[in-house]
């Protein structure tokens, strides 16, 4: 059974249904907790009562600085909306650790970017480092990874495309909400994964809702492919891609082709014009609401839930 992590200004807890236990631990970062498991287990079997979850305020359980990697377009329904048909060609991206934040924390939209978007993602948290050239079986997934968080990839996306640009389009400060829980899987947790159903709603509106089933390349996979030229440590996290149901998506195939035929400024000022009409995108005052978690509730990683608002 999982057992699920908080962490608040004041350290580290274990969360037992609405009550939380705290850790009693030295470890400051999400490295140093992961290897202090035997106070995580202590706290998980104590008899103490324990502080009500909601008096809390949670903070990123994945603490920073750490490496951000990021899987892009590994949704079948994702590639949908983006227009992709085919075999789509695993690959990464790295985002800034500065853009991890909390659950509970605004997202805040820089003052130039009008098309601000959401991608619910699962995040892997590694429990040990990951060398270059390692491969990764199924079965080795523990060996590898410690647990389990919500993120949220929020992305500029006129940043993003008019500049190829991903890096910059999904760094800044607040564009990687974290959490609640991180949740620590046990070995036979790993055989769960893909019951894991993502859920992202804004305003109340159901946007995204998808079970890992629908993956492209599934976590074992992508740690050979990012290990080829990549080396991953405790504590570093991997987002492992959104399904379909954001803000953008591809244009009709006869507007995209037309758009091929247009100098880069005259076809990205008429692409833009046509998004914004697109209700979707995020606005000052929206709350994103994310969930992830197996049916019978045996991984629930919380509710994560953002406002939005606009830099000062």
């Amino acid at each position: 059974m999982s057992t699920n992590v908080l962490r608040t200004a004041d350290g580290w807890w274990v969360v037992r249904c609405d009550r939380a236990v705290p850790v009693e631990t030295k470890a400051v970062t999400t490295a140093e907790l992961l290897a202090d498991r035997a106070a995580v287990h202590e706290a998980a079997s104590s008899d103490e009562s324990g502080t009500p979850v909601a008096d809390l305020v949670a903070l990123s359980p994945v603490t920073s600085p750490c490496r951000v990697v990021a899987q892009m377009v590994n949704y079948r329904s994702h590639a949908r909306d983006s227009g992709f048909k085919g075999e789509i060609p695993p690959a990464f991206f790295r985002k800034a650790s500065g853009s991890v934040s909390g659950p509970g924390e605004a997202v805040v939209r820089p003052a130039h970017v009008k098309f601000l978007d959401y991608e619910i993602e699962l995040g892997l948290v590694m429990g040990a480092s990951l060398p270059v050239g390692t491969v990764v079986e199924e079965r080795d997934l523990p060996s590898y990874v410690a647990g389990l968080v919500i993120t949220n990839d929020i992305s500029a996306r006129e940043v993003q495309l008019t500049k190829t640009q991903f890096y910059e389009s999904k760094s800044y400060p607040t564009f990687t909400p974290t959490g609640p829980y991180l949740a620590l899987l046990e070995p036979e947790d790993f055989t769960r994964l893909l019951d894991l159903r993502l859920k992202l709603s804004v305003n109340g509106e159901l946007r995204q809702d998808r079970t890992l089933a629908d993956m492209i390349v599934r976590p074992a996979q992508a740690l050979t492919l990012l290990a080829r030229f990549q080396t991953l440590d405790a504590g570093d996290l991997l987002l492992t891609g959104t399904p379909g149901g954001t803000a953008l998506k591809a244009p009709p195939k006869p507007v995209e082709k037309i758009g091929a035929l247009l100098p880069p400024a005259v076809k990205w000022k008429a692409f833009f014009k046509s998004q914004a009409k697109n209700p979707h995108y995020l606005s000052r005052g929206d709350v994103i609401t994310a969930t992830i978690a197996t049916p019978d509730g045996r991984i629930d990683l919380g509710e994560q839930r953002t406002p939005v608002t606009d830099a000062k």
